[in-house]
């Protein structure tokens, strides 16, 4: 079986064989395999291959799935639920509250669609396997390929070249990359697999949650309790959405001092592909929830949604802070991010523009919406392997277990390695992506990068510093406590005259005798594990136009101010708002994967799907506050996921102001002309939002 990443217990019956055994549970899941000296050829052949298949009932909306009639996926198991978690008791919500408002979101299904899809080279050689494939994860490809081929770690090689982007679905061993090497070794020639796009957009998705959230406050606006009631669509082998509809629980009270929030999750599976991580995994449902929620309670008491939002910020004195999940905030200044982005967007000024808009009439509504999110970043992957050498020519080398596939990183590690160790950035090369060169390694996923791999590179850094001090020492004939180091090398403190640099102290390491096999230089190699996880926050303001004639909205400004701790590279971290942000933005008012009734994926392409281009999308303004953690010594948190999970409800509460005065309160995600249209002509549905007063 395919293993997939939960750390929550999952039925053994629910795991992905690499081929479908007698049942196949969701259209685009592989049942046979050709093998061909060409792709042409392969096609053909597969074509050909005829496969007599019995139809079974299927069941691909979540909620369907949950019924005690519902068709089952899995005959070994009493019915579609994977997971069931958390309790409720009404009477911890209703506690102190004068209103409760009770509503239903969709957190839609959505494509991953990474500019490159999944790709594998298998090259055999003897007992030895070599792999180039896209992946986010190269040492966990090659563990787990080890562990599903039957072979020793050491013999699989695993190397991932430039990659077209990944978003979290290029985490784990897919079922293909398993087929391929299968085949390499059998025929024992190179085995290429290579993903269409069709392929591509029918095995995985994101996303894909019902969430039923009731929210409490006082008629002041302060709020006492939540409570989510959350429905995971797992797909046909949910592993992996079984656990990150646990990580939306567990951010479920997003930036506010709430006494009492709580969840209950149940995963499900459908006969449909299965949701993976996708950018903030778990996060960006959170954030939707809770900033629709607080918007709708806004609304229902009559106050500005600015203001409720201060009323129930955790304040700056009070981090660390506990949630009632559980959640443990290490550092934040909600109220500095919130008052940099409305100065930045001019928010008083489009607050002025819509009344006056309203006022006369105008066909294109302008709505402003706001939110304002915390995110949890490393939770998966603890600890990251980084080895830092010095060379006999002075150069350096570090080696790395994340692995950049288009952040940057390897830009930001050598700042990182070049400020501490005081040599230039130019003299510093950095090695990733090869498990033959890199000794160990997580990945790079979770917004974990920089604040884990790049303090260990940090630290192994400091002490290849101290070693090199002490050859310093043997060379000037001094003690090493009178060993400074700057820029220019290594000197006795007070006779600068005298210098070692850092070619002769590599030098003087490589004449060390050693027993044979051990490996000699001025080098560190460390394991670093990070003590707790790191919560970046922020503030977005989204401003949208809706053409009443028609229902169509256009995002015309987006403004973001991120806090993720200190910044290595504010161009390079600006780059992965940017990027966020379109997804998050797309989501909100684009992207949708459809399917039939029977299980029959109605957007299998690009030309079925609304993707996002530059086209919809107006230039961002983007700005951070600096609120460094403690968690580790650059006081750095996360920033890749960060402009989806704050974009996606800005933009949905963005589009709801603009025609709340028409009597909307709610539409679900994507924000269709169609369905604003229907909305503001009172065809929409609205139905599932209930309030409750004292």
């Amino acid at each position: 079986f395919i293993p997939g990443f939960s750390p929550v217990p999952v039925p053994e019956a629910a795991l992905r064989p690499p081929l479908a055994d007698r049942f196949t549970r969701f259209v685009g899941e592989p049942i046979a395999v050709v093998a061909a000296e060409s792709q042409a050829l392969a096609v053909d052949a597969a074509e050909a291959v005829v496969v007599d298949y019995e139809p079974l009932d299927a069941v691909v909306d979540v909620e369907r799935a949950v019924e005690p009639d519902a068709p089952r996926l899995f005959a070994d198991l009493d019915s579609n639920e994977v997971l069931r978690l958390g309790d409720f008791d009404p009477a911890d919500l209703t506690a102190g509250a004068d209103i409760v408002v009770d509503v239903w979101f969709n957190n839609q299904r959505v494509a991953v669609a990474p500019l490159e899809t999944n790709n594998i080279l298998a090259v055999p050689d003897g007992e030895d396997l070599l792999v180039y494939v896209s992946t986010q994860s190269p040492h966990a490809v090659r563990d787990g390929l080890a562990s599903l081929l039957g072979m020793a770690q050491e013999n699989v090689r695993v190397i991932a070249p430039a990659v077209g982007g990944g978003f979290g679905a290029k985490s784990l061993p897919e079922a293909e990359y398993v087929i391929a090497c299968l085949l390499a070794r059998k025929l024992v020639r190179p085995v290429r697999w290579r993903q269409t796009r069709t392929e591509s957009m029918l095995a995985v998705h994101g996303r894909a949650q019902r969430q039923r959230v009731r929210i409490a406050a006082t008629r002041e606006g302060t709020v006492t309790a939540i409570h989510a009631d959350l429905l995971g669509d797992g797909g046909a082998y949910p592993a992996v959405n079984a656990y990150l509809v646990t990580l939306t629980g567990r951010m479920l009270a997003g930036v506010y001092a709430m006494p009492r929030a709580s969840s209950s999750a149940i995963a499900v599976a459908t006969n449909t592909a299965s949701p993976t991580a996708y950018r903030g995994a778990g996060r960006p449902e959170a954030a939707c929830l809770v900033e629709r929620a607080i918007d709708v309670l806004a609304a229902e008491l009559e106050l500005d949604p600015i203001e409720i939002r201060r009323r129930n910020f955790v304040a700056k004195d009070q981090f660390p802070y506990t949630t009632p999940t559980g959640a443990v905030y290490d550092t934040g200044d909600y109220d500095a991010a919130l008052d940099r982005v409305l100065a930045l967007s001019h928010y008083d000024d489009r607050r002025r523009e819509q009344s006056e808009r309203r006022t006369r009439d105008d066909r294109h509504l302008l709505g402003v919406g706001v939110a304002v999110y915390v995110e949890v970043t490393a939770g998966a992957g603890p600890s990251e392997f980084a080895d830092v050498e010095v060379d006999s020519d002075g150069k350096v080398i570090v080696k790395v277990g994340t692995f950049s596939h288009g952040q940057g990183h390897k830009t930001t590690y050598a700042q990182i390695a070049a400020d501490a160790l005081g040599v230039p950035f130019a003299d510093i090369t950095v090695i990733d992506g090869d498990t033959a060169k890199v000794a160990r390694g997580v990945g790079t996923y979770a917004s974990r990068s920089v604040q884990v791999g790049g303090t260990a590179i940090h630290i192994a850094c400091g002490q290849v510093v101290e070693k090199a001090k002490l050859l310093a020492a043997d060379i000037l004939e001094a003690a090493a406590a009178d060993i400074v180091h700057d820029a220019d090398g290594f000197a006795v403190a007070g006779v600068p005259s005298q210098r070692v640099t850092w070619a002769q102290a590599a030098k003087q390491a490589q004449t060390q005798t050693l027993d044979d096999g051990v490996r000699t230089g001025l080098f560190v190699e460390i394991d670093w594990e990070r003590p707790d996880t790191t919560f970046p926050f922020g503030a977005h303001v989204a401003v949208v136009e809706v053409d009443r004639d028609t229902g169509q909205v256009t995002l015309i400004e987006h403004t973001a101010v991120d806090d993720c701790g200190t910044i290595i590279n504010p161009m390079l971290a600006d780059g992965q708002v940017h990027g966020g942000i379109a997804q998050g933005a797309a989501q909100a008012l684009l992207e949708e994967v459809v399917y039939d009734d029977l299980g029959n994926l109605l957007t299998s392409n690009l030309a079925d799907y609304a993707f996002v281009s530059a086209a919809e999308l107006p230039s961002f303004t983007l700005d951070h506050t600096v609120t460094p953690t403690y968690v580790n010594p650059l006081g750095a948190k996360g920033i890749g996921e960060s402009g989806t999970i704050g974009s996606t409800a800005a933009v949905h509460n963005a589009v709801l102001d603009a025609i709340a005065h028409l009597g909307v309160r709610h539409i679900d995600m994507p924000c269709t002309a169609e369905k604003v249209w229907r909305a503001m002509s009172g065809k929409g549905d609205d139905g599932r939002l209930r309030v409750w007063r004292r």
